[in-house]
């Protein structure tokens, strides 16, 4: 968190500004206001990383991780800590890369019935219109460091490995309370860090996830950002947008 009183000299004299003070006199957002940042792997294909792109960022280099919103870099070896708070599973519907709007056709959540497909040369599953569905696992996170920040991390094809196991992890994880009963506590009681890692198959190599826990949350006002975050997810009031579809070639394979 950035300090609240910030000193200066002006004229041989130290004003004091209390920033504490006019906390009231933010901004009148409501939450369509306002813009779900995304953490982005960065590939070889991201436009983000092509100095003749229009969506290139200053800096930005295959391996890293990226704010869509506030278009901050993060070293991906070293990596970001996080705090994950809900998980969703999703499946997108897509038309074919040069046919596409930029955004899904339709979006089916977990438990849908979804529409008859069949496994092409492609390994997509195809629909009977010429469209595919596309897997998709979101983790909401409070990233942390000076400011907690809200953010969704997508993460689909072959990082839905990650995403199976960053769920095991958070949900096989356990406790003792008071009384010596055994509970699994909310996914962001606890730390994880998160850092790409080069990955190949026989079809190529691309820059995907690693997960590990790093301990116990302590910073009670980061718990709060998180335990406040899960709560307006859960009341719908936290609107998100899709990935565009320029995000499909971070993992190609």
């Amino acid at each position: 968190m950035e300090k609240n009183v910030e000193k200066r000299k002006d004229a041989g004299a130290i004003a004091t500004i209390n920033f504490e003070a006019d906390a009231d006199h933010a901004l009148k957002l409501r939450q369509e206001d306002v813009a779900l940042p995304f953490l982005k792997l960065l590939g070889q294909l991201s436009p983000e990383v092509n100095k003749r792109d229009g969506k290139y960022v200053e800096g930005a280099q295959p391996g890293m991780i990226l704010n869509t919103v506030t278009q901050e870099l993060f070293d991906g070896e070293k990596g970001i800590e996080v705090l994950p708070v809900i998980n969703q599973t999703q499946y997108l519907e897509w038309q074919d890369r040069g046919e596409s709007q930029g955004a899904p056709v339709k979006v089916y959540e977990a438990g849908d019935d979804l529409p008859s497909s069949t496994r092409d040369k492609f390994n997509k599953d195809r629909l009977a219109n010429g469209n595919y569905l596309e897997k998709t696992g979101n983790m909401y996170v409070v990233v942390l460091g000076k400011s907690p920040s809200t953010a969704l991390l997508p993460m689909k094809s072959t990082q839905l490995k990650v995403y199976r196991t960053w769920n095991s992890m958070i949900d096989g994880l356990k406790m003792k309370g008071k009384t010596g009963n055994v509970y699994t506590p909310a996914p962001y009681s606890h730390i994880y860090r998160l850092k790409t890692v080069p990955m190949s198959n026989d079809k190529g190599s691309w820059y995907g996830w690693s997960v590990s826990r790093v301990g116990p949350i302590e910073d009670v006002a980061s718990y709060n950002i998180a335990k406040n975050f899960r709560n307006n997810l859960e009341k719908g009031l936290v609107k998100t947008r899709t990935p565009d579809v320029e995000s499909k070639s971070d993992s190609p394979y």
